[in-house]
């Protein structure tokens, strides 16, 4: 049962690293919330080490930028999914009505329970190799010294200076979900106009979230100005 990718043996544990809270009878034990808190502690350890003896180079905030562009809910979630481990995640029929099977969260959370319970089966050295091997392409999207290829706040931040002499503002439009399940969706904004929605686990990652939407706007109102733009072009050849 027990994917093949997965250094585990005990289906126990696995069990419960795919058991959400709304599916236990008691969250606290029954859940893969525990597991999460601690596997999420092995995985920075791991990466930040890894990034510590690879790059001798990088000072602190180099070093604080690639971990946080690795150790975060996007590549954690498309693990999940290489690993297949949306196939087993355990849900209430309300949250798997409502998509908590490939919710990004969830699936981010499980991958964290896992490495939880792989450290506690099989100690540190085997949990490293694991993690190592599942954020290998990630490590190496930053091995060139571009920590921070997902900063979409400091793109966008360009962007907004270079087209309209003013930064963007972030606004959190709501919050939801249970304390260790926080939810939060941000807008941001241009002149009271919102250009950009985004959500995540915190603040910043919705706020990243919203940055990515609003440059994929801006890039789309580019790109029909210069289809708007090459008829008339054409005619003046003609």
């Amino acid at each position: 049962m027990i994917p093949k990718q997965i250094p585990l043996r005990n289906e126990q544990i696995f069990l419960l690293a795919m058991r959400h809270r709304s599916a236990a009878a008691n969250p606290v034990a029954d859940s893969y919330e525990r597991l999460e808190f601690f596997g999420d502690s092995v995985l920075g350890v791991v990466i930040a080490q890894y990034l510590y003896e690879h790059h001798p180079t990088w000072d602190q905030g180099m070093l604080s930028k690639a971990k946080s562009s690795v150790v975060k809910e996007e590549p954690l979630a498309e693990v999940a999914l290489k690993l297949g481990l949306d196939r087993f995640i355990e849900l209430s029929p309300s949250e798997e009505a409502t998509g908590g099977r490939l919710r990004p969260s969830i699936l981010a959370d499980t991958v964290e329970a896992i490495i939880g319970g792989v450290y506690l089966e099989s100690g540190l050295e085997v949990a490293r190799w694991f993690v190592l091997e599942q954020l290998h392409p990630y490590l190496m999207r930053i091995s060139g010294g571009d920590v921070s290829p997902d900063d979409f706040k400091s793109k966008l931040q360009e962007v907004a200076q270079s087209i309209w002499r003013k930064s963007p503002t972030y606004r959190v439009a709501r919050e939801a979900g249970f304390a260790h399940e926080r939810r939060f969706h941000v807008h941001v904004v241009f002149d009271d106009e919102i250009i950009g929605e985004g959500q995540g686990r915190s603040k910043k990652e919705a706020e990243q979230d919203a940055a990515r939407d609003a440059l994929g706007v801006i890039q789309r109102h580019r790109d029909e100005r210069e289809r708007a733009r090459q008829p008339n072009q054409e005619r003046q050849y003609e």
